[in-house]
């Protein structure tokens, strides 16, 4: 943990200090002694990399205020990242040897003296302490006082069209507390948001889906409809639900007792318990016992209207009701952030590691990882170690924007997907037939073209990409050991001659085109009135629940935790366990037709009727083999019974 770290005399950057040092030379000004200058130790990653010379537009002023977040490293940082490995990995003796939230703390958390130590340091400074918790030191004061506490310069730079405060070298510690600190955020002011990742309906007014549906795929073909491929294409599901997935990823008889999953998301639906319990009697799905479902919640919500607070609500309504779905008897929590920035949402994990209120966290959000500076991925991963060392495993979604070049013009992958310390989970095209047999998967990626105005041919077939599963190979953490032997050199090494995480790790259902049927609260058109309805949603969100759910499953079967899973799950790689998932699993182009609400709720505004293609994902692609859409592929059936111990 501490490999990345430098040694520098405290005061400003190397570069700052040069000219000052010629000049003194020349007047014969005696050098320094060491005593004066105090060696520090550098925090990387804390300077951004949109903080440039070119950027900059002059020092910030000094009474400016600020808060800032003082990450702790702990007593064993070191030991912390070996010990998450060692327990997580089932040829390692140490294998299921679990800590708990307890144990872990007190083996690998700060220490009272650790924690005082850095209070003392700050406060000197000039900021005021305003809270400590297990992972970090909450402070607030003015930009002069920062500026001494971290041993950099604070300027204003311009990053696109705006300016934000930033440091103008790294930030810096008393050596002496270089064994405490691991990172420092909010030095930089620029935005920190997390976004959701599923394909969900705006929130200010019902959606629902137009029909003809199919209730299976294929069972209702478009016959009036022009051919795609050669063929005659079915309509789009109206919806898969939990009896649908349950068969296609092999869930038998296992329903998830005895096993605690976690949500994490922004904010909190007001209607959950009543939407989740009404979806679930309507299809079929076991009723929610007294005390299965829980919320833990902070105390206030911030950042609402950045981050368009009930635009969550949909994401956990998805969540909740997937999990369920597929693992109807597991324990569900719901932890909400106070709002999307990646600090209340490393507030919310946190609170699953500090309290072990589970084994299993779904989490369906991130952001591009160009956007996530190193000091925020450093307390990401931190919180990632604790969890695994406790047994408890993340999974994430990799993002429904593919290779991310249509959204950001730059071919990247999302964070905290990128982590080698998650399961990041890609998304696929589902269909599963008559009787709830499964047929086929492709990776998630849609291309859309339109009826022609004439309605005997689509326009521009097959179409523009409008969505698909994120993955690819990370530019920033490195390739982990799960991985080496499983992902071809051609995606580990495309950024580097070392190698590169590669994302995703496992997929499930995502294409909201083969999508999952929800149910929740919406208001209806005119804004006065609220009523239940429900419409079909996909994105990796949705895949990230399902895989939360299987995992369940395979707990219940192993008959304990399985904890951090990657080792496992690539482990069995290359057998019958999985799906193995390709973009052209039938030998010829696939598509399902849709019929739209033009105003998204009924058809006074008219209609739309649109094909979608399956497996047109950017410039991804799902082959034989390892694949940066599918990863391994999603689980078939045994997935969930070769947990079990034998």
């Amino acid at each position: 943990m501490r490999s990345n770290r430098a040694t520098v005399r405290a005061g400003v950057s190397m570069a700052a200090t040069l000219p000052m040092l010629a000049g003194a030379l020349a007047l014969g000004i005696p050098a320094a002694h060491a005593a004066d200058h105090p060696v520090r130790d550098l925090l990387a990653g804390t300077r951004p990399a949109w903080a440039t010379a070119r950027t900059d537009k002059g020092a910030t002023s000094d009474g400016a205020q600020l808060s800032a977040r003082v990450y702790l490293a702990g007593q064993d940082a070191a030991g912390l990242a070996t010990y998450a490995e060692a327990v997580s990995d089932p040829a390692s003796a140490s294998y299921g040897r679990y800590l708990t939230a307890q144990q872990a703390q007190a083996r690998f958390g700060a220490t009272e003296a650790q924690v005082a130590a850095v209070k003392s340091w700050l406060t000197a400074a000039g900021l005021k302490v305003t809270g400590v918790t297990r992972h970090y030191v909450s402070v607030s004061g003015d930009v002069a006082a920062a500026e001494k506490a971290f041993g950099t310069q604070l300027h204003n730079f311009a990053k696109g069209s705006k300016t934000y405060r930033a440091p103008a070298s790294t930030a810096s510690v008393p050596q002496s507390l270089a064994d405490a600190v691991l990172t420092v955020t909010g030095l930089d002011n620029a935005p920190h948001m997390a976004t959701h990742d599923d394909r969900l309906p705006p929130p200010d007014t019902v959606f629902r889906n137009a029909g003809p549906f199919s209730s299976y795929y294929g069972s209702k073909t478009a016959s009036t409809l022009p051919d795609a491929y050669g063929t005659k294409i079915p309509y789009a599901v109206k919806g898969y639900t939990g009896k649908q997935l349950r068969a296609a990823y092999g869930a038998g008889t296992r329903t998830g007792k005895g096993v605690r999953v976690a949500i994490t998301d922004a904010y909190a639906s007001p209607t959950i318990a009543y939407d989740a319990g009404t979806y679930a009697e309507r299809h079929g799905d076991a009723a929610w016992k007294t005390g299965q479902l829980h919320q833990v919640l902070p105390g206030k919500y911030t950042n609402t209207k950045d981050c368009s607070a009930s635009g969550w609500y949909g994401e956990e309504t998805l969540d909740v009701e997937a999990v369920h779905a597929v693992a109807p008897a597991a324990d569900v929590t719901y932890v909400g952030a106070a709002s999307c920035m990646d600090g209340d949402l490393l507030d919310a994990l946190g609170k699953v590691v500090d309290h072990h209120l589970a084994d299993i966290v779904s989490n369906s959000w991130g952001e591009v990882e160009a956007v996530q500076t190193p000091d925020l991925a450093a307390a990401y991963d931190q919180v990632f170690q604790l969890g695994a060392v406790e047994g408890i495993g993340f999974c994430f979604s990799s993002g429904d924007d593919g290779d991310e070049v249509a959204s950001s013009g730059t071919k990247q992958v999302d964070s905290p997907a990128n982590s080698a310390w998650v399961t990041a989970v890609g998304g696929t095209s589902l269909a599963v037939g008559k009787g709830d047999t499964y047929l086929w998967e492709t990776g998630w990626g849609t291309g859309k073209a339109t009826l022609s105005a004439d309605g005997t041919s689509w326009t521009d077939f097959p179409g523009a990409f409008t969505s698909g599963a994120g993955g690819g190979t990370s530019k920033t953490v490195a390739e982990p050991s799960y991985q080496r032997g499983v992902v071809p050199d051609a995606l580990a090494k495309a950024n580097s001659a070392d190698g590169n995480r590669v994302v995703p790790d496992i997929a499930a259902i995502a294409d909201p085109n083969t999508g999952f049927l929800v149910g929740q609260t919406q208001t209806l058109p005119g804004g006065k009135k609220q009523a239940y309805s429900e419409y079909r949603i996909g994105g990796t969100s949705l895949a990230a629940p399902t895989i939360a759910a299987v995992q369940a499953l395979a707990q219940e079967a192993r008959g304990r935790a399985i904890g951090f899973a990657n080792p496992s799950i690539y482990a069995k790689y290359g057998s019958k366990v999985y799906h193995d998932v390709t973009d052209d699993p039938t030998g010829s182009g696939l598509a399902v037709a849709r019929v739209d609400f033009v105003n998204g709720y009924d058809a006074t505004g008219g209609l739309a009727t649109s094909v979608r293609s399956l497996g047109k994902d950017s410039s991804l692609a799902a082959v034989k083999g390892y694949d940066d859409v599918t990863g391994v592929g999603t689980p078939a059936k045994g997935y969930v019974e070769s947990y079990r111990r034998r």
